[in-house]
């Protein structure tokens, strides 16, 4: 075989040894796996505390589809590089080793969860691990794209979900995560309700905006199983944290039993960050995150791992960590975050690396960074591709990603797509005479008037046509996987019935779609959506007569301004 590829061609001999090189690799990483895999499980996770630690938060990514203001600052968020992030392999078997050493319950966090390619995967993977003590996979998300993934993540194993939702209003909505969305979180919430027994809603309360809201919030528990837990406004980098904006849980509790006189305090889980309280009669209750105004650290039993890699403790001091034993054992947290008011830490700047993270064997010490490194290494020279064109839909591993336009500066974008659909002669004239032209119509006609003889004239085949081909430039996004949902600001739509002579007579209507918005991205795929959805429209609508006679072609984008690249063909 080596012989016939020498004399086939060097570039061949050179794929060959690529291709060995690549077998080495991830032969390489694959002792590796199986040698963590076969170490012994870690002590217990007891810090000096005696708070054992069976609580494993992942992040699964730091993008997310919202821009909430107290979060992330309007300018966004410096990214970790894509070959940074954890793979899903990678996911799993870090979970896998603390699941051995104690870890009864896993979430998984983001940025937002629910855009992070795999997750059903990770879910399904996570939910094999319960032979070896995991009980509970829960998910915290915003609940803009949940809806239709939600009941694929409960087969999967899914049990827990927090939903974060700090209004019921959709212009604060808007105003507090800069983007729209409220509907869709609210349809997240009903089908959370079918598909979960009990769910919990996350409220961050900002004064002067949505504490207004808060019986409101809590009349959602009096029917359905839901826990409200009010969270107190943090600080953190960017989002210009005042003291006066931050409502104290006590005078949220003051508030609720004014209304709610009978309000009495329920017993806590274990551990658990919030206050519980539970008017009787009401199915569902609510409760208070006071990070601010009441300390909870002691009872911390949580531990993070970031999407690039990294490892902190629930008391956010962030040092280095160096097993998952000493990592709770040995370190001296503090117990309150009160500590940290003036400098306090952004859950989006942690340190302690769990490339570091080195588990001890009496033969070598492995750790997760060489496991990483060699099959970052293998990935690399698997999708190399040289200086040729590159996909902006890929990763680094080769996987679907939603392009990243967080640091695009808004500009006024346009672009028109064309098409036509080819149909016979019996389909024009019925298109185009359906009804009879109103003879009423002249120079002194209403504007009313004259728009019915139009509509007329068309025929209903193109007026419904041109509405699809509107509805479709709108749900783009939810058509075509990685597209951005875009706020568009106009969509023109012309639908013409044209007679072909150049050669011999043909018969069509031709289909052109304007669109407009104020984005970072531009609207190509919306204006050719528009054109295909009112072509198939007019398809459908004359398929009894035309069906096997139609043909759809010639789209195209017409031309584009607004972006780096305008043209007009």
């Amino acid at each position: 075989m080596r012989p016939l590829l020498r004399w086939s061609s060097n570039h061949l001999v050179r794929g060959f040894h690529s291709t060995s090189i690549q077998n080495s690799a991830k032969l390489l990483a694959q002792e590796r796996i199986a040698e963590i895999d076969s170490i012994s499980p870690f002590p217990s996770l007891v810090d000096s505390f005696q708070r054992r630690h069976d609580y494993l938060r992942i992040s699964l990514t730091e993008r997310c589809n919202l821009r909430c203001f107290y979060c992330m600052p309007a300018e966004g968020v410096e990214l970790s590089p894509s070959a940074s992030i954890l793979t899903n392999e990678e996911v799993l078997r870090l979970a896998r080793l603390f699941v051995r050493a104690g870890v009864t319950k896993i979430r998984l966090t983001g940025g937002e969860p629910t855009i992070r390619q795999g997750i059903f995967e990770i879910i399904a993977g996570l939910n094999k691990l319960r032979p070896y003590g995991l009980k509970s996979i829960a998910m915290t998300s915003n609940g803009i794209a949940l809806h239709r993934r939600l009941p694929e993540f409960v087969a999967n194993g899914l049990t827990h979900l927090n939903l974060s939702l700090d209004t019921l209003d959709e212009f604060r909505f808007e105003l507090m995560t800069r983007r729209r969305g409220l509907p869709a979180v609210l349809r997240s919430l009903d089908v959370a309700l079918t598909c979960l027994p009990f769910v919990k809603m996350n409220v961050v309360i900002v004064k002067g905006l949505n504490d207004s809201e808060v019986l409101d919030f809590v009349a959602m528990t009096k029917d359905r199983p839901i826990s409200v837990r009010f969270i107190e406004f943090m600080p953190f980098t960017g989002n210009k944290w005042d003291a006066k904006k931050m409502v104290p849980s006590a005078e949220l509790l003051k508030m609720i039993s004014a209304r709610h006189s009978d309000v009495a305090r329920a017993p806590d889980e274990l551990n658990d960050t919030a206050r519980t309280w539970k008017i009787p009669g009401y199915v569902g209750n609510f409760g208070f995150i006071s990070s601010m105004s009441d300390h909870f650290c002691a009872t911390c039993n949580r531990l993070r791992i970031t999407a690039d890699g990294h490892i902190k403790r629930g008391n956010r001091l962030g040092a280095p960590c160096t097993d998952p034993a000493s990592c709770t054992g040995q370190a001296r947290e503090t117990r309150q975050h009160g500590r940290h008011r003036r400098g306090h830490q952004p859950t989006n700047d942690i340190a302690g690396r769990l490339s570091s993270f080195a588990i001890s064997s009496p033969r070598s010490l492995l750790s997760v960074s060489k496991l990483r490194s060699h099959t970052r290494a293998s990935q690399r020279r698997f999708n190399s591709s040289g200086a040729g064109p590159q996909l902006s839909h890929l990763d680094d591993s080769g996987r679907a990603s939603m392009v990243d336009v967080s640091n695009k500066q808004p500009t006024h974008r346009t672009a028109t797509a064309v098409g036509r659909i080819y149909i016979p002669q019996v389909a024009y004239d019925l298109i185009t005479s359906t009804y009879p032209v109103s003879e009423s119509v002249g120079p002194l006609a209403t504007p009313e008037q004259i728009a019915i003889s139009k509509a007329r004239r068309k025929g209903d085949a193109l007026t419904v046509a041109h509405l699809a081909a509107i509805t479709g430039a709108k749900q783009t996004s939810n058509l075509i996987p990685l597209c951005h949902p875009l706020a568009i600001s106009k969509i023109s739509v012309v639908l013409t019935p044209e007679v072909s002579t150049s050669d011999a007579q043909r018969f069509s209507i031709s289909c052109r779609a304007t669109v407009s918005c104020e984005g970072k991205t531009g609207v190509e795929m919306e204006a050719l959506t528009a054109v295909s959805v009112g072509l198939l429209t007019v398809w459908d609508m004359l398929k009894a007569v035309a069906g096997k006679e139609m043909e759809i072609g010639e789209i195209l984008v017409a031309e584009k301004t607004g972006g780096k690249h305008d043209f007009t063909r």
